[in-house]
């Protein structure tokens, strides 16, 4: 998937970019028909709530899954990274999928994701980005993610190290500094169906609420970044900060669609009953 001049301004400035509609109902489909089961299992990759027993991040899910493994190399999430941070060698810094559980999704606080890559992992600069593709449909009801446009023109701002406020220390930015950027560039929150793409800048800051709806709201976020921006520090977690820094091998556009047309194949053959002799 290339992106067109006019994407990569809009980028540029915003500090992000909000595609609706990238894949297509069968393939959102195959991917959240996976969901539930990964987040029933009871493994160190799959973190709860504090206080609770919902979901709150599935971490490294490609590794473990066959049908996100596809994903985390699909050309239509990693080929725009590519052109927006200037490479064509990135790797998978951080592969996670966000729950918003109906009525317990908790708040994340307001924060730059390449705070707590710097902070943590010792990642040299902001050449990193996200990808997110909307599993579920975002709304305004369901803790949609708030952005502030053209915040990541600030550059890393200073950061206190919260490891209370929710299950996943962040670095966050304090009430007086989001007052203020939000008065020079206001707040969006991106809404729409799943197979809706965002993209936006390590730099930008970025938050969402708490989920009162009867509504789960669940996000795939690829964190990518490039290969010779590799992070020094390794005291996070591998599935939570990879160490492995070998460049995304992308696979064919219609990768989904292959798995789906196999899998019912094989689920035929398996219903079919074989002819006997007698016959």
């Amino acid at each position: 998937m290339k992106l067109t001049p006019a994407h990569r301004a809009e980028f540029d400035e915003q500090g992000y970019l909000f595609l609706p509609n990238v894949f297509t109902q069968p393939e959102m489909d195959l991917l959240n028909a996976e969901v539930p089961g990964l987040f029933a299992q009871q493994r160190p990759e799959v973190w709860r709530e504090k206080g609770s027993d919902s979901p709150c991040t599935a971490f490294y899910v490609q590794t473990w899954n066959e049908v996100y493994a596809l994903l985390a190399r699909h050309p239509r999430l990693v080929e725009p990274g590519m052109q927006l941070l200037g490479s064509d060698k990135l790797y998978m810094h951080q592969f996670k999928i966000n729950a918003k559980a109906a009525f317990d999704g908790a708040v994340w606080q307001w924060h730059q994701d390449y705070a707590t890559w710097y902070e943590d992992d010792d990642m040299p600069e902001p050449r990193a980005m996200n990808i997110a593709l909307f599993l579920a449909e975002a709304n305004e009801f369901n803790g949609p993610l708030m952005l502030i446009p053209k915040s990541q023109r600030r550059g890393r701002l200073a950061a206190a190290h919260d490891v209370t406020t929710t299950s996943y220390p962040l670095w966050t930015i304090d009430n007086d500094t989001i007052t203020r950027l939000a008065g020079e560039g206001g707040i969006v929150a991106p809404k729409g169906p799943p197979g809706s793409m965002l993209l936006f800048h390590g730099n930008l800051v970025h938050a969402s609420g708490s989920n009162l709806t009867p509504w789960s709201r669940w996000i795939v976020y690829l964190s990518l970044n490039r290969c010779d921006n590799a992070i020094r520090r390794f005291k996070r977690p591998g599935w939570i900060a990879n160490r492995d820094f070998t460049p995304i091998e992308l696979l064919p556009d219609d990768c989904l669609a292959a798995y789906a047309r196999k899998k019912l194949s094989a689920a035929s053959r398996q219903r079919s009953v074989p002819l006997t002799a007698e016959s």
